[in-house]
């Protein structure tokens, strides 16, 4: 099993910035690909950005320039700047190795002034 710890997300205005962080422990084989996806109320869950174990990321269009991800060992980042009211969501961090995913328990992310 792998256990996912997320942290990082709050209440910001429009234009700050947030960092979100997931780690993961446990005893499953490695970790493949780290994840972030977000879900705002009445809307279905999205991808925001992957990182695989290659450091080799993909980025959603809607915040592409935005956002960032990164990845330290089993550990995966989301750095989100010039954040907007469309922005926000629940966020949850994935992982995924060779036949299992795990999921976090999601963060809220609240972008308002």
């Amino acid at each position: 099993q792998v256990q996912l710890v997320e942290s990082g997300g709050g209440l910001v205005q429009p234009g700050g910035s947030l960092r979100l962080s997931c780690a993961a422990s446990g005893s499953r084989p490695s970790i493949n690909v780290m994840g972030w996806y977000r879900q705002a109320p009445g809307k279905q869950r999205e991808r925001v950005a992957i990182i695989t174990s290659d450091g080799i990321t993909n980025t959603a269009n809607s915040v592409k320039g935005r956002f960032t991800i990164s990845r330290e060992k089993n550990t995966v980042f989301l750095q989100m700047n010039s954040l907007k009211t469309e922005d926000t969501a629940v966020y949850y961090c994935r992982v995924e190795g060779f036949g299992w995913v795990n999921w976090g328990q999601g963060t809220q992310v609240t972008v308002s002034s």
